[in-house]
């Protein structure tokens, strides 16, 4: 029996039968999307008060266990995804459909079937029971997200942004890779926006950790057979490297959205919080990188996320200010100037506790991240 005044979620099946075990009155409980069937017997012998059951099966036959301060959402017919998820995604549930040896059969999947009825629901659709369901969905990634870090230390999450095109060939994407691999061994969580260029290579890295570089170059070989994730047989060979190289002895965070849905969700990340809401996913991202965020080359949307990663900084949004690392000197001082700019607006005053770098460096990057972490051991 549960006495604290919070709700104590239950979200998996060994958590929801050990609760019906004790018996008695269960109060301030929250079932995520539950089958109460396979211990409709359990179930039946206890009594509910205050408590939330969110989507889920044979909720209904429990309604007279149930006293008037307990509150029932169904679950939502007629729609491609659970508004009511018991936790994230990862590469199996998001592409559940595809095929591997038929590239093709994305279209069967299940990514991408969400993604065509969002298209056609339309993407800032007016139709109430569409906003509500991609709301609790979100809601859903949100508690996710918040049961799978709690378990890291903070300034051990590490971002990486960049630009969605960043070709497989380039040396910067390899690059990236290296970092993350590095970070990742040495203790930090990757996390980036989970889809194609700079974003899979902080997942190809975490995912080749702990294996030796010689492996890490055969993968960038097989993965130059598709540089570009607008290549047809682009998923088809990520899913070629991760049955050349299962098992991965580490984990990693993407979080894509589905407003761009058609850059497909890289599958090296273990973990996936897929938002409807780009907005709550964007800002999810630069909330949970305390140990900083690594820049590589990118155009509009990493533009976005400097300047919003700056602004966090300036007012201390979290107590302290994180390292901003700006992976390629020659991109992001003559092509893409923004260093320089952040660089005058700190010497004029309008930018306080940037913590900026900038380097070519691989071990330069992972120096100044590992440093940071380890100034509050």
């Amino acid at each position: 029996m549960n006495n604290d005044m919070r709700y104590t979620e239950i979200d998996n099946c060994e958590a929801l039968r050990k609760a019906l075990e004790a018996g008695g009155t269960l109060r301030h409980y929250a079932f995520q999307g539950m089958d109460f069937h396979p211990c409709m017997e359990a179930a039946r012998q206890c009594r509910f008060s205050d408590c939330l059951f969110l989507g889920g099966f044979g909720v209904n036959e429990l309604k007279d266990r149930m006293d008037e301060t307990c509150s029932v959402f169904p679950r939502f017919h007629g729609l491609p995804f659970r508004a009511f998820r018991s936790g994230l995604y990862n590469a199996k549930s998001l592409y559940e459909g595809y095929r591997l040896g038929d590239p093709d059969s994305y279209k069967d999947c299940f990514d991408s079937k969400v993604y065509e009825h969002y298209l056609a629901a339309g993407k800032q659709t007016g139709d109430i029971k569409e906003t509500l369901a991609r709301i609790l969905h979100d809601h859903s990634m949100n508690d996710g997200l918040d049961d799978f870090l709690r378990s890291f230390e903070e300034r051990s999450i590490v971002g990486i942004m960049g630009g969605h095109g960043l070709s497989r060939c380039d040396e910067s994407y390899r690059k990236v890779v290296m970092v993350s691999k590095k970070l990742t061994e040495g203790g930090s969580l990757m996390v980036s926006g989970g889809g194609p260029g700079a974003m899979e290579a902080t997942h190809l890295g975490a995912w080749m950790a702990g294996r030796p570089d010689s492996e890490v170059e055969e993968a960038l070989e097989m993965l130059a057979a598709a540089p570009s994730y607008k290549d047809r047989l682009w998923l088809e060979t990520a899913f070629r490297v991760m049955e050349r190289f299962p098992s991965p002895k580490y984990v990693s965070l993407g979080v894509p959205t589905w407003l761009y849905g058609h850059e497909p969700a890289t599958p090296f990340a273990t973990h996936i919080a897929k938002y409807f809401d780009n907005s709550t996913r964007e800002d999810s991202i630069l909330t949970i990188s305390k140990g900083g965020v690594i820049y590589s080359p990118g155009s509009a949307g990493t533009m976005q996320e400097i300047f919003q990663d700056a602004v966090q900084n300036h007012y201390l949004s979290f107590g302290y200010a994180s390292p901003m690392v700006f992976l390629g000197k020659e991109f992001w001082t003559e092509e893409m100037p923004v260093y320089r700019l952040m660089q005058y607006l700190i010497e004029k005053g309008k930018y306080n506790n940037l913590l900026l770098s900038i380097t070519d460096s691989v071990d330069e990057i992972v120096s100044t991240i590992e440093g940071f972490r380890d100034q509050q051991k």
